[in-house]
């Protein structure tokens, strides 16, 4: 049975009827997925020679990566027709791999805190089906593998799902089954990943599929796939990502950007150095101190990184709502730059 979640409760309240009660996080998305339609992207549009496994583009998408080719990462601007995405991730192999090694792997991943899943009931006889729903967009055609990975209790399921025309958007719907074994952790840690795989060495493609819940086989996970790193002349790109509960997909649910940017600050924030937002402190001992406040609390303590020019001195770095900094009274008095990270 699907499961009804509330969505966008603020879209149904009168502007003039209730004065300040449309706050943005009374918006409750159905999508489980956060930056679905990529259009937050607060590390950099662009990033070159990326070979590692790390957050280099859209928010909330990790390239999951060892050994299987060079990538430019970035948020482009192709996106299907008519559909009202204005951005999606791209992967553009730079340089080829076309024999990995038995260990090598490639995937464009999110993660989830457990204490957001609890609505699915996973570990009971009522674990809820998901449907994920993508616009997908490749120079290679052929078979590919989407993976729910449960970190919590190392379970996994992968469906496959096929890119039928060289370059061209293409709409993908998969249906994973409910897991009625291992409940997800009630917490801020990772509990679910999906992986969308875009290359993967022996020893995660040797196997059988595993199209059904089951305790991790790593050559079960990804078998069929294609190598989308076998030439510099793919491109692979996704928009429109949507996971909701139920066995049914629905439209994708655009939220305001607003909203958007909102939810993937509570992983990754960037701060540009703005006096205004900044309260400047005296103190004895010929310092000044500022402090400014999160615009969401964060998942956990984030590391805190300057980035300004300015000689500034990192202070309270785990503190999750006051980030300070103080610099010499002699410095120059502007507040730092700065970028705090409490990604999964």
């Amino acid at each position: 049975m699907a499961l009804t979640r509330i969505a966008n409760i603020a879209s149904t309240i009168p502007d003039d009827s209730i004065a300040n009660v449309k706050m943005a996080n009374i918006v409750q998305s159905k999508n489980i997925i956060i930056n679905g339609d990529m259009s937050i992207s607060q590390r950099a549009t662009s990033t070159a020679s990326v070979t590692g496994t790390g957050y280099h583009a859209c928010d909330r998408f990790k390239n999951v990566i060892s050994g299987l080719g060079t990538w430019t990462a970035s948020q482009s601007t192709d996106v299907p027709t008519g559909q009202g995405f204005a951005n999606s991730f791209k992967m553009d192999c730079t340089t080829a791999d076309a024999s990995p090694a038995a260990g090598d792997y490639n995937s464009l991943a999110q993660i989830f805190e457990g204490q957001n899943l609890q609505y699915l009931k996973k570990g009971t006889s009522d674990a809820e089906s998901l449907t994920l729903s993508f616009w997908v967009y490749a120079t290679k055609t052929g078979t590919n593998i989407c993976e729910l990975y449960d970190v919590d209790n190392t379970r996994q399921i992968s469906q496959a799902y096929t890119i039928s025309s060289s370059n061209t958007w293409e709409k993908k719907t998969l249906t994973f089954a409910g897991d009625t074994t291992g409940a997800f952790g009630n917490d801020n840690g990772a509990s679910l990943q999906l992986n969308f795989w875009l290359a993967a060495g022996s020893d995660r493609s040797s196997g059988t599929l595993s199209t059904t819940w089951t305790s991790v086989t790593n050559a079960n996970r990804a078998v069929g796939q294609v190598n989308h790193a076998d030439s510099t002349s793919n491109n692979f790109y996704i928009t429109g990502i949507q996971l909701e509960a139920g066995d049914t997909a629905s439209e994708f649910e655009f939220l305001p950007y607003g909203v958007n940017l909102l939810r993937c600050q509570r992983y990754f924030y960037v701060h540009t150095s703005t006096a205004a937002y900044y309260t400047g402190v005296n103190r004895s001992d010929a310092y000044n101190i500022y402090e400014n406040t999160f615009p969401v609390t964060m998942r956990a303590a984030p590391t805190v990184t300057e980035t300004s020019a300015f000689s500034w001195n990192l202070s309270n770095a785990n503190n999750i709502l006051l980030p300070a900094y103080k610099s010499p009274a002699s410095s120059t008095l502007f507040p730092p730059s700065y970028k705090a990270d409490s990604e999964l």
